[in-house]
């Protein structure tokens, strides 16, 4: 399947019986028909001023119309009806903070953007997503012994290329960190046609067909899910979601 303007995303798409996920270039999004700036609420744009680096203010909408996008095929509104909101758990204050769709209190959101990626997942309970370039290296290694597992950054450090490794692993904790729990399930690939590294916490029940635009599974974390990555195209669907 190809890319190009109202053709977006890869898997694994429709994760769940109630579940979508999905992951696009930042121009993937901006040049689909039907999402644009003008369905962001009041809030979100003021935050969008905040914002001084055009191609991050890109990303920063892109991420949140995908998240329409999933909220739409997961509940059938038309993405314009779907308004999510934003509560930091630390602080309790909105506008900042963890994705939530108000009217829906069953299920979970979560939104991710880094350099001209977006991802999104909507689904029942908690979910957690992150996306990362494939070519991005976090570090260093005496930062991440004091954010993550040391174990588990020590068996990074030891495979022959521990770039990669170690980034697998960040996008793997920023998921669980996102879905606000280690015992989801989580499932971590490579969309290699947008040049990026993914990771879904919780959405069980992940179905769909091997071998789909360019994604493939990646190496899982002990206990993590392996599932099949289907894509998904936004063209394929009508604004309902149906």
């Amino acid at each position: 399947m190809s890319s190009g303007p109202g053709r977006v995303g890869t898997g694994p798409g429709r994760v769940g019986a109630a579940a979508v996920a999905l992951v696009a270039t930042t121009a993937e999004v901006l040049a689909h028909p039907d999402l644009d700036e003008g369905l962001l609420a009041p809030w979100e744009r003021h935050r969008l001023a905040g914002i001084r680096v055009p191609a991050r203010r890109d990303d920063v909408v892109a991420a949140r119309l995908l998240l329409r996008l999933c909220a739409s095929r997961v509940t059938g509104l038309p993405p314009r009806d779907v308004e999510p909101a934003q509560r930091c758990p630390g602080c309790g204050r909105d506008g900042h903070g963890r994705p939530y769709l108000p009217d829906r209190p069953g299920l979970g959101a979560s939104l991710s953007h880094a350099d001209g990626l977006a991802a999104a997942v909507v689904g029942p309970g908690p979910v957690g997503i992150d996306v990362e370039p494939l070519t991005r290296r976090p570090g260093p290694v005496s930062v991440l012994r004091r954010l993550l597992p040391h174990d588990e950054v020590d068996a990074a450090c030891a495979e022959p290329d521990p770039g990669p490794a170690l980034l697998r692993l960040w996008v793997r904790r920023e998921a669980l960190f996102k879905a606000g729990r280690d015992d989801v399930r989580l499932t971590e690939w490579t969309d290699r046609r947008r040049a990026a590294v993914v990771a879904l916490a919780g959405a069980d029940g992940a179905d769909g067909a091997d071998g789909a635009d360019g994604a493939d599974r990646g190496a899982a974390a002990d206990g993590a899910a392996k599932a099949p990555v289907p894509s998904l195209s936004l063209g394929q669907v009508p604004p309902s979601g149906r």
